[in-house]
Order: C-alpha cells, then sequence, then structure tokens
C-alpha cells in the first residue's frame, strides 16, 4: 500500500469523514483546512469523529493551504461549492503532474477543476452520506449515503477502479459509473429540494412531508430536471431518490412515491437537517447557492429553458444570508408564486 499521503484538501463534514475512513484503511492522510482552530487540533490531538457508524480520534498530520509542501499523487477536494476555485488553484501546485483530484463535493465543480488543472486529472465524485464539523477537531459521521465514482469522459480506467477499491473501504455499497454527470445532475435536483427545505426551521423528513411543501417542491425540481433533459442528461437515482419522479414524464403517484421513500430515508438518518441549514441559522454563514443552483439557471438560460423557481429560491437564500428574511414555512408560499 502507498504510503505516499493522500492530500485531502478541505476537513470539515465530507473532508474530514473520508479522510479519517482512508485512515483506517491504513493510508498515510495529509489534512489541509483554512481554519487555523482546526487544524491545530488534528495537530494536538487528532481529527475526532463522532456518530453511529465508526468512532475514534485518529492521528494525522494537517496544515493550513500557505503551509502545504511538496507533490502529491492522490488528492481529494473536499471543500464548499463556492470555494473550489481558489482551492484548486492552490491545490494545483501540489498535484503532480500524473496525479489526480476527486471532487469530492456537491455541484459541478469537476468543470470549475478541470479549467485549472486540465481534464485529464479530474475525477469525477458524488457523495451524499451525513455527516456535520462540529467543532474544532471534531466531525459526525451520522448516515450513510451513496458514493459514487466516475471519469469525467465515462470510460472505465485502472485508476478509476483503484480509487474505488479504496472508496469501499469507506462505504461498501459505493459504485463505479460511466455515467459520472447523470449522478451529479441528479443531486442538483435533489439538492434544490434541500435548499428548498433550508427556507424554514422544520427538518427535512418534515418538510418532505408536507402536503403544502410537496407542490412547490415538484415545481423547482422539474425546472433542474428538465435543464438536465434538455441536454441530453439522464439524471440517476440514488438513496431512495428517483429523479425522473421529478422529470418532465413522471405521473404524480411517481412523484409521490418518491417524496414518501426520501422521508423514510431521511427519518433514518441522525441529522435531521442539511447543512444548508445549519449555515444559515446555525453557522450564520454563506451556503453553496450560487455555486450549486444558480449554474442551473445559467444552463436553462444557454438551453432557453426558463427557471423562475430556481431564480427565486437564489434570491430568497441570499436574503436569509443577509438577515433579511426568517426561516419559516411561509417562504415556500412565495416561492410558489414566483412560477405563476
Amino acid at each position: 500500500m502507498s504510503q505516499q499521503p493522500i492530500l485531502i484538501w478541505g476537513a470539515g463534514a465530507i473532508g474530514g469523514t473520508l479522510g479519517a475512513a482512508f485512515l483506517r484503511a491504513g493510508e498515510n492522510v495529509l489534512f489541509v483546512d483554512n481554519v487555523k482552530e482546526h487544524v491545530d487540533a488534528i495537530n494536538t490531538k487528532g481529527l475526532t469523529i463522532t456518530g453511529p457508524i465508526f468512532e475514534g480520534t485518529f492521528k494525522a498530520k494537517a496544515c493550513l493551504p500557505e503551509e502545504v509542501e511538496g507533490q502529491f499523487d492522490r488528492a481529494y477536494l473536499c471543500v464548499k461549492a463556492h470555494h473550489t476555485e481558489a482551492a484548486a488553484r492552490d491545490l494545483v501546485e501540489h498535484l503532480a503532474s500524473d496525479g489526480y483530484v476527486v471532487s469530492a463535493q456537491n455541484g459541478l465543480n469537476e468543470q470549475v477543476i478541470a479549467r485549472i488543472t486540465g481534464e485529464n486529472r479530474v475525477v469525477g465524485c458524488f457523495v451524499n452520506f451525513g455527516a456535520d464539523y462540529l467543532e474544532p477537531g471534531v466531525v459526525q459521521y451520522s448516515g450513510h449515503g451513496a458514493v459514487v465514482l466516475g471519469e469525467l469522459h465515462g470510460r472505465f480506467t485502472e485508476r478509476a477502479e483503484r480509487i474505488y477499491d479504496l472508496l469501499k473501504q469507506f462505504e461498501p455499497k459505493a459504485l463505479i459509473t460511466n455515467n459520472i454527470w447523470g449522478f451529479l445532475w441528479g443531486k442538483l435536483i435533489y439538492g434544490a429540494l434541500l435548499f428548498g427545505t433550508a427556507l424554514t426551521n422544520d427538518s427535512i423528513a418534515d418538510v418532505l412531508d408536507n402536503p403544502t411543501a410537496r407542490p412547490v417542491l415538484r415545481k423547482l425540481a422539474l425546472e433542474v430536471a428538465t435543464v438536465a433533459a434538455i441536454n441530453n442528461i439522464k439524471p440517476e437515482a440514488f438513496d431512495g431518490f428517483d429523479p425522473a419522479a421529478f422529470g418532465p414524464l413522471a405521473k404524480p403517484e411517481q412523484t409521490e412515491r418518491s417524496f414518501d421513500e426520501m422521508v423514510a430515508h431521511n427519518r433514518r438518518s441522525v441529522k435531521s437537517h442539511s447543512g444548508i441549514w445549519r449555515d444559515l441559522a446555525i453557522r450564520k454563514r454563506k451556503t453553496e447557492v450560487d455555486a450549486q443552483v444558480l449554474p442551473i439557471a445559467q444552463v436553462g438560460k444557454d438551453s432557453h429553458v426558463p427557471t423562475p423557481l430556481v431564480l427565486k429560491l437564489v434570491e430568497m437564500i441570499h436574503e436569509i444570508e443577509e438577515g433579511h428574511r426568517p426561516l419559516q414555512l411561509s417562504n415556500l408560499e412565495e416561492l410558489e408564486r414566483a412560477g405563476a
């Protein structure tokens, strides 16, 4: 087993959980994070993982981006989507010429990274497990979720197989695919629904279970699914979420069944609210809305597909971020009016 460290750039919810799993599997890991208190805690006490799946404190080296030295063959970019470009520009300085970056994030960040590193050095990745950064040195891994890997060009390669073998150490049900863009767009449809639930203070499951919320969430998801369909992308299903149930050809009972399955999945998770809600309600910081949701409207505009609900959602999230709008269920009623 190679002992050259795996570079985990962004040691929060996703990066911390993945890095700890790789350490458990016997790999050497270097964490990079821009929160000095988190870096110091990892260096002093190790990274602690809490939650129902595995727990422990894992010793590893951590550093700030400006402290990274050397070249690395294997890197996982795990920062928030809106930090992707800046992080990729820092990371590429430390990426071996034949190395690769796995984008373990939300959104279409592979496109952003590829512009900086070259497409041949980017591997697509889709993650949907439940995790939260709790405090410096502590990450909660709260629920299993889909982990899917695939080359951007859709072919199976030896390096993808090697990465896949490692990811199975973390999530035994991980998949390798020739349609990674389908999974990423499937997550964009699901992500739009999550951003919708984050307009309220209710749990994900409670909002998805609310009969008054379902029609507007259905319309929101349909906008995203229509943009995907018009661009010949076939969104893939995951974790009880069937993107076809929100597509242009979906029957009402198919949509209701998918809502029910998502409610059941979310009620099983320790994580009741989304990371988006945590950013808005607890951490009082910007969400990934501009990097994760706004590009859907931009692709829609290029494809002549109107996305009024997507644009209104972005606007409302900004208002919450700025403290001008409270988190409440009536926000969904206002969102629905934007599509009238």
